[in-house]
């Protein structure tokens, strides 16, 4: 007879995924902190909601989007204070600044997250993230071509994702 499983129980599998995630937001944090100590400042509650709602939402947020969703919890977080924790979370490598073509920054995870290059919709503003290995070596080439030793770039492709092209036709 076949053990039932209820819908409340987690696979080992869900259970190490879940241990990961905790492991890494550990890190995180870690590395965050040893940042900004090493800067003279010192972790306050609100750097570690900030923190806490950044590391939990994946995605390309907007200042704005990330003060709305700090707001939320708490309402004495200035919009400064996530302004300048964003500045702070992209010197100690945790974020990446991103221009998806709409005249914002937005910012996404960079630690412990597998480089990749955007295709990006200038009619409905879906944002693509992609790699391929050959566009990736043809960069070294090139800047090896030109006597450059690559420490990073950042690809971003514009054009009008299926659903927008449709629409135009």
């Amino acid at each position: 007879m076949v053990p039932m499983i209820s819908k409340n129980e987690k696979s080992s599998k869900e259970k190490d995924m879940e241990t990961e995630a905790a492991l890494k937001k550990h890190e995180e944090r870690q590395i965050f902190e040893n940042h900004i100590a090493s800067h003279g400042f010192r972790m306050t509650r609100q750097r570690g909601l900030i923190l806490d709602i950044f590391l939990k939402k994946e995605g390309h947020l907007s200042p704005e989007e990330l003060y709305d969703l700090v707001k939320a919890k708490d309402q004495t977080v200035g919009r400064a204070t996530v302004y300048r924790m964003l500045r702070l979370m992209k010197e100690a490598d945790l974020a990446r600044q991103v221009n998806l073509g709409d005249g914002l920054s937005r910012y996404e995870h960079k630690y412990g997250h597998a480089h990749h290059d955007h295709l990006i919709c200038l009619g409905c503003g879906k944002a693509l993230e992609v790699f391929d290995a050959e566009i990736e070596a043809l960069q070294e080439k090139l800047a090896k071509k030109h006597g450059y030793a690559l420490t990073g770039h950042q690809m971003d492709l514009f054009g009008l994702c299926p659903s927008c092209r449709e629409k135009e036709e």
